[in-house]
């Protein structure tokens, strides 16, 4: 709940962007690092809390203006500050969160204030005016990172760069249960990387393969060599790399095939970035056969006159809309064109590939907006053009 109220609340978010340490318990707005005077005429930290004002899980105007604090604030003198402290009542408010006193301060005029933003900057102004006094690097704004998880959410630290956008309601358009990859070499590790990073709940991985050496050079980011050691399977190596950042990457290590394509069946999305086999036909044909939406890639490069030429493919499955039988896909068969059997992977093509993939999967939830909705497309490297075909 506390990263969507955040986002969601503009007094919030200002607080949260200009690097005060917050957390939502309770019911309660929690200041985290808030500086203040001992009686021993030292600067330490303490907590503000307040109560949350709420309409349909957004914040409006605080009521009422006082805020409590766990500790007794004093001046630089060690004496009490009486005329702000409005109450000495240790309280024990639950969840671990004890006060010990209340203050109040109330704004001129309405005496209300407006927001959180200025409730909280206020009293942090006051208890702060006098921490700089015998310690003048005292600050609350530490923008510090806290690891804490909504109900629901999967990230472990909040996604503030769609607040800052402010684009989380249509963030909240890719909240899936189960979006599947399958293959992760150069694609499709670039496709995780940009799925990672939206809110589906659990990013399902399926490779069977090991992680060596040259996947290190068109895979996304930068592996260490110690992490090749033994050559470990993708899928299981990916999950470690993407554990840091949130929850519910699933690995899977083995290929998916006609006997074991039904583990895709509950999948609200998947991403084929595996090469041309009879295997992906069989895939296809599942996928098609359940009505699960899709998006396959393919990288086609050859050697002309000292340089690389070719494509890059994104075809999209969609229900009633079938792509196994067209020519748009190959599975490897003998009737296909060979041309392109070396099998060139360059990661700047790999990384585009993804991209182009991902943007379809979001505009598919629009997330993007889509004028044509076509199902396959060709971006050709020399002549920097993207055909699209089986547009509705």
């Amino acid at each position: 709940m506390s990263r969507r109220l955040i986002s969601r609340s503009p007094d919030l978010r200002l607080l949260l962007d200009e690097g005060y340490d917050l957390e939502i318990r309770g019911g309660y707005l929690l200041v985290h690092h808030v500086p203040y005077v001992t009686v021993a005429k030292g600067a330490a930290y303490g907590t503000l809390v307040s109560e949350l004002n709420l309409a349909n899980g957004i914040t409006v105007p605080p009521d009422p203006h006082t805020i409590r604090f766990t500790a007794t604030p004093c001046d630089a003198e060690g004496r009490r500050l009486d005329r702000l402290i409005n109450d000495s009542t240790r309280t024990d408010l639950g969840g671990g969160l004890i006060v010990e006193t209340s203050f109040s301060h109330k704004p001129v005029g309405s005496g209300r204030y407006t927001d959180y933003h200025a409730k909280v900057t206020t009293y942090v102004a006051i208890l702060g005016r006098h921490a700089a006094a015998v310690d003048p690097n005292a600050t609350a704004r530490t923008y510090h990172v806290r690891e804490e998880r909504d109900e629901g959410s999967p990230f472990r630290y909040p996604d503030t760069a769609s607040a800052r956008a402010g684009i989380t309601a249509i963030n909240e358009k890719l909240s899936l249960a189960k979006v599947a990859i399958v293959g992760l070499g150069g694609t499709g590790s670039h496709v995780l990387d940009l799925v990672a990073k939206t809110p589906v709940d659990e990013i399902h991985l399926f490779d069977g393969d090991r992680m060596l050496d040259h996947n290190a050079f068109r895979g996304v980011g930068a592996t260490a060599a110690v992490d090749l050691d033994g050559g470990p399977n993708k899928a299981e190596h990916y999950s470690r790399v993407y554990a840091v950042m949130r929850d519910g990457v699933v690995p899977h290590p083995y290929p998916v095939d006609a006997v074991n394509c039904a583990e895709l069946s509950d999948m609200q999305f998947v991403f084929l970035a595996i090469d041309p086999t009879p295997a992906k036909r069989a895939i296809i044909e599942h996928l098609e056969g359940r009505g699960i939406l899709f998006v396959d890639t393919g990288i086609g490069v050859n050697v002309a006159q000292d340089m690389l030429g070719g494509i890059v493919r994104v075809t999209t499955g969609l229900p009633g809309r079938p792509v196994s039988g067209r020519r748009w896909i190959s599975f490897g068969d003998a009737a296909a064109a060979n041309e392109y059997a070396p099998n060139i992977q360059v990661a700047d093509l790999n990384a585009l590939a993804a991209a182009l993939a991902v943007i379809r999967w979001k505009k598919l939830f629009r997330f993007y907006r889509d004028l044509e909705d076509e199902q396959h497309m060709l971006y050709t490297i020399d002549g920097n053009t993207i055909d699209n075909e089986g547009g509705s």
